[in-house]
Formats: C-alpha cells, sequence, structure tokens
C-alpha cells in the first residue's frame, strides 16, 4: 500500500524534479509537471500517453481512472495510492516523469 510520504520520496529522487504548490495540490515537474498529489494525500494524478493511461486502466482499474474532463482525453490519470504497492507507484512515477522530461517537441510527436 503508497502513501504520499512515499510519492514525494519516490518523486524527489527522480533527475531534476522540483515540487511546487498548486492550486490545493502539490506539484512535481521536471521540465513540466508530470504528478500532482492530492491535498488529502489519498490520491495523485500522472500525466500519461493515451495508450499508458488505457493500459493501466484497464490492467489496474482499482487503481487509475481516467480524470473525468477534459484533462483525462488528454491523458491525465487519478491513480488512488492506497491501491498500488510502491513499486507500482514507482513504475508510475517514472512513466509520468519521462514525460514530464521530454522536450516540448518529444512530446507534441507522442500525442499523435
Amino acid at each position: 500500500m503508497a502513501t504520499a510520504d512515499d510519492l514525494v520520496r519516490l518523486a524527489r529522487a527522480l533527475p531534476g524534479v522540483v515540487d511546487y504548490p498548486h492550486f490545493d495540490r502539490r506539484a512535481f515537474k521536471a521540465r513540466v509537471t508530470f504528478v500532482t498529489l492530492a491535498a488529502d494525500g489519498l490520491s495523485a494524478n500522472f500525466n500519461f500517453s493515451l495508450d499508458e493511461q488505457a493500459l493501466k486502466c484497464a490492467v489496474a482499474p482499482d487503481a487509475f481512472t481516467p480524470i473525468p474532463n477534459a484533462w483525462g482525453r488528454r491523458g491525465w490519470t487519478v491513480a488512488t495510492l492506497a491501491a498500488l504497492s510502491e513499486a507500482e507507484l514507482a513504475a508510475a512515477l517514472e512513466v509520468a516523469w519521462r514525460h514530464g522530461a521530454a522536450s516540448t517537441s518529444k512530446r507534441a510527436s507522442r500525442r499523435r
């Protein structure tokens, strides 16, 4: 069972990551934001590609679901931290971090 403390520790361990307040959330970015942690520490929003989002939601529907708005249609995905192991959380963070660290041109081609 992963926790908010696990997310903070694992996200900060990735190269080039800084965290900052983002509305009522805590956000983590490399070049751009790749994950935000809810104020209650129970869930986080990850930036995945649409294919990654579909796979995560199909394999672990108790843990991952698309955000139910335009952000979700762009790959942003809610994760329930308690439904993830620390290893699953670390894997999700690395996938999202790769998008956050990518250059703008790579991000644009990824969405096509």
